[in-house]
């Protein structure tokens, strides 16, 4: 199972310098990705843009947005130039992972309604696909750049039904969002029956995202983090704060668990901000 770290870009007052520094150690680290997680009504860097700059400063680890909501961005074209920039400056290592998100104030913010996102992702996904096989516009021709493989790699996330049909449609596989390896396995199942009722060749990649928090303060930032971010869940956020691996005993135990569930790429999202966590996490998985 190939493991990941996440940039601290949705850690609020993260600077530049821990942002870049962290995906510099990853790389330096040998983790196989970096990722960056997506809010809008929140203070946190942009997950494109981060990912750009990540780019920048690395050479060899995948760019993965773990994930993006795509419906309230509302705009096909722009976002599939977007994806298309990254992954051809970055040599076509850009993973878009994408999603229908559940928080009402990102779309209330954006002017686009909550009732209907997973039809508009669809319909997103399928204008996104056309660009970037070079579909003509207008008089300059398609919406270039092109993608450096015909297309970024695609993820896409949600536990419902309609999201793993939508995973087998049009992505590449199905990535997991900040739960447990508990029903992991169920998931690899749903999403293996879906890929096969869609006639696809292959198999689905399977990635998970988990958070994660070590060193002597390592209770205190997954609390503190996690009720921030997942504040407008109410007691939910009890539960997501619960989970979090914080000593190299539970984050080993949740990697192979994982492993053992079937998961391909597994993204580990530190709630500290500081460079050092990435590398406690190699020191503890790699």
């Amino acid at each position: 199972m190939d493991i990941g770290v996440g940039i601290p870009s949705a850690v609020p007052a993260a600077t530049a310098h821990e942002v870049l520094e962290a995906a510099r150690r990853a790389e330096r680290h040998g983790f196989a990705s970096i990722g960056a997680i997506d809010r809008l009504v929140y203070p946190n860097y942009e997950p494109l843009i981060a990912l750009a700059a990540a780019a920048a400063v690395t050479e060899r680890v995948r760019l993965t947005t773990a994930v993006l909501i795509v419906p309230y961005r509302q705009n096909a074209a722009l976002l599939a130039k977007q994806a298309a920039s990254i992954d051809a400056l970055s040599g076509g290592r850009l993973v878009l992972g994408v999603a229908i998100g559940a928080r009402s104030d990102d779309y209330e913010a954006s002017g686009v309604p909550t009732h209907g996102r997973g039809r508009r992702l669809e319909e997103m996904l399928h204008e996104m696909d056309r660009i970037w096989a070079g579909e003509e516009r207008g008089i300059a021709g398609a919406i270039g750049p092109e993608p450096v493989n015909g297309r970024p790699t695609l993820v896409t996330g949600g536990n419902a039904d309609a999201a793993f049909e939508r995973a087998a449609r049009h992505g590449d596989g199905w990535i997991a969002g900040g739960g447990t390896p508990q029903g992991y396995e169920t998931s690899v199942e749903k999403m293996r029956a879906a890929w096969q009722a869609a006639n696809r060749s292959g198999s689905p990649r399977m990635m998970a995202m988990a958070y994660c928090a070590l060193g002597p303060a390592a209770r205190d930032a997954a609390d503190a983090w996690v009720h921030s971010y997942y504040g407008f869940a109410g007691a939910y956020a009890d539960t997501v704060a619960a989970r979090v691996a914080t000593d190299q005993g539970a984050l080993r135990d949740m990697v192979q668990r994982y492993a053992e569930a079937g998961c391909q790429e597994l993204l580990l999202f530190p709630c500290s901000a500081e460079p050092d966590q990435v590398d406690l996490l190699a020191e503890a998985v790699l």
